[in-house]
């Protein structure tokens, strides 16, 4: 029996272990909440009805309180025990399997989940299970069938770690093109992700129906997860679904300012990529693959379908909001192309030497910038939170102090904070832009943020009004004549109400 735990297994670990804690450690120290985390500092996390059937169980291990180190440690354990199998699946080097975990551990996408802390343990969790899916698959002429289980799983806890296991199934199967000369190899081989991949999302979908049925639930809309039951997602124009899940990609890729974080990243991202053209004609021309038509139209065929597996998510629902949280996977390609470039420039010799130790250099700039871009992420959390607080405490003194105020009055806020008197002061926007959970001012959007903040970082309870229920108020003539807070009469009494406006001035 293969020894689980090797040297260079357990070397690989510590030292993507070393890295999470070394970029990742702000958010693990500090109870810094985002919008979504003031009402989940204690949290089931059933969510049968988005799909998750299995969330609840995967975060359990840590509780259903919000305890950032202890879910924290959890979590980067799962992406170290990621990055171990990865390498593994991509049978890498010291060098190569120590950079490309830093890559995948310092991807700003886990610095977003970060910000969502309260679920990140189990998110990671069904990251390895992706993975480990791949890993089976690849090892085991059988393996496809844990695999797909692992893979239900995986999909039970977040749907959108599936990309990660299509993306790793397709590159693996781009190198049996180069690899395997003998046709029937290369179909059996291959077929082995397909049959791992349909059985896993089959067993997922029968386990939500089951488990759905059970509970007497049905699907929710949120993220268009109930196109699953109808398929709506497959029902509209493929050509322009198609078109547009493309224009997707190459927009992120480019512009997302994730991939090209800022001209160092840029610039090195360019120069792996260059790298990885040169070794790939240079493999293919060595082994003669030119010579192989279907294996030619093979690779082809795969590397278009690569767009497709990576965003397969807005196949199924056109408008989900596919935040970066979504697009942990995005993180493969510097790894694979990483990986590629040291698995078949191993032992060259004149150029093609340099161009190997470039590809280490190059990933080692992308590391550090992206270690560089989580931790400005969560120093914006930081000042996202004190000025939240500083906000909160003077809105909630003159709520206190408003003529007619007493425990329990009831109180109608619209939830924004207006930023006609509070000028934007958030630098990090070049960086954080598109950071989910990590950008912007303040944490407050509706009604509910200032409930629960002011409950759980101030200590007051007070009775807000449902967006239902002050419906009629924010359209009568006395609330549209007040001020925006701080204005005098930002704070007042109408007809037994306390009415709160943060809102811009001048709305139409």
């Amino acid at each position: 029996m293969e020894k689980l735990f090797t040297t260079e297994r357990k070397k690989i670990f510590l030292y993507v272990f070393i890295i999470g804690l070394i970029v990742h450690i702000p958010a693990m120290v500090s109870d810094i909440p985002n919008h979504d985390g003031l009402s989940s500092m204690y949290f089931d996390q059933n969510m049968i009805t988005s799909g998750r059937w299995f969330l609840t169980i995967a975060c359990g291990f840590s509780s259903y309180f919000t305890l950032p180190w202890i879910i924290g440690l959890i979590g980067v354990f799962f992406v170290s025990l990621s990055a171990v199998v990865l390498l593994e699946i991509l049978e890498a080097d010291m060098t190569t399997a120590v950079l490309s975990g830093g890559i995948l551990i310092t991807f700003p996408a886990l610095a977003s989940t970060f910000a969502y802390v309260y679920t990140l343990d189990g998110y990671m969790m069904g990251l390895f299970l992706a993975v480990l899916a791949v890993y089976l698959t690849k090892k085991y002429a059988r393996g496809f069938i844990p695999g797909g289980l692992c893979l239900a799983f995986s999909m039970g806890i977040y749907q959108s770690y599936l990309p990660f296991a299509i993306i790793l199934s397709t590159y693996l199967v781009i190198l049996l093109c180069i690899e395997e000369e003998e046709f029937k190899e290369l179909v059996g081989k291959a077929l082995r992700y397909a049959y791992m991949g349909l059985m896993g999302i089959l067993e997922y979908y029968v386990i939500l129906r089951l488990l759905l049925a059970l509970q007497g639930k049905q699907l929710a809309g949120y993220q268009g997860i109930d196109s699953l039951d109808a398929a709506g997602g497959l029902q509209g124009n493929v050509p322009d679904m198609v078109r547009r899940l493309y224009a997707d990609f190459a927009t992120f890729v480019i512009r997302g300012k994730i991939l090209f974080g800022n001209p160092y990243s840029a610039t090195a991202f360019v120069l792996l990529i260059l790298a990885f053209a040169a070794i790939f004609l240079k493999v293919m021309n060595d082994r003669g693959v030119f010579k192989r038509p279907f294996n030619i139209i093979s690779i082809l065929v795969l590397a278009l379908f690569l767009p497709i597996g990576t965003n397969v998510i807005l196949l199924i629902s056109p408008d989900v909001n596919y935040h970066l949280l979504m697009r942990y996977q995005y993180a493969l390609y510097p790894i694979l192309i990483f990986a590629f470039v040291r698995k078949y420039s191993e032992g060259s010799h004149g150029l093609w030497r340099y161009v190997r130790e470039g590809a280490v250099f190059a990933v080692a700039v992308m590391l550090f910038v992206n270690g560089i871009n989580d931790n400005i992420g969560y120093s914006n959390l930081n000042k996202r939170y004190e000025k939240t607080y500083g906000y909160c405490l003077r809105l909630l003194d003159r709520i206190e102090q408003a003529d007619g105020y007493y425990p329990g009055v009831p109180i109608a806020i619209v939830g924004v904070v207006g930023y006609v008197p509070y000028p934007e002061t958030d630098i990090t926007g070049s960086v954080t832009q598109t950071m989910t959970g990590l950008s912007g001012d303040q944490l407050l959007y509706t009604a509910a943020n200032y409930q629960e903040f002011m409950k759980n970082y101030l200590g007051a309870t007070l009775n807000f009004l449902t967006p239902e229920e002050m419906a009629d108020i924010y359209y009568s003539e006395e609330y549209i004549a007040m001020e925006s807070f701080p204005g005098k009469s930002s704070v007042k009494m109408i007809d037994g109400v306390l009415c709160v406006k943060t809102e811009n001035v001048g709305r139409d």
